[in-house]
């Protein structure tokens, strides 16, 4: 029978899961791996996220209170739980209308 430290250490690794941030940012996306407990929202990857990387994104860069977030392209409130293996998406807001520009372009064109 295996030592209560032995146990206690399976046991820690059943209740954690692996989830995927991935932040909209200019120039380019940021991504990284988090270790989250098993009960954890979206938004408690988000805090711990924003802890981890501080020093990658210039401040104001990301909306982290107010960005839509998702599920693998679906999505998501912040109270959503991920399952171990997911990927939590946060997105920012479209800088224009995409039909607009596009009749922008259109009529630019002609």
């Amino acid at each position: 029978m295996p030592s209560w430290p032995a146990r206690s250490k399976a046991l820690a690794k059943e209740v954690l899961k692996r989830c995927l941030i991935a932040l909209d940012a200019l120039p380019e996306p940021i991504m990284c791996w988090l270790q989250l407990p098993a009960a954890a929202t979206i938004s408690d990857a988000l805090a711990q996220a924003r802890r981890q990387l501080k020093d990658q994104y210039r401040e104001g860069a990301i909306d982290w209170d107010a960005a839509a977030t998702g599920l693998w392209g679906v999505i998501q409130p912040r109270s959503a739980v991920p399952r171990d293996g997911d990927r939590i998406e946060v997105y920012r807001g479209l800088q224009a209308d995409p039909r607009v520009r596009r009749r922008q372009r259109a009529k630019a064109a002609r």
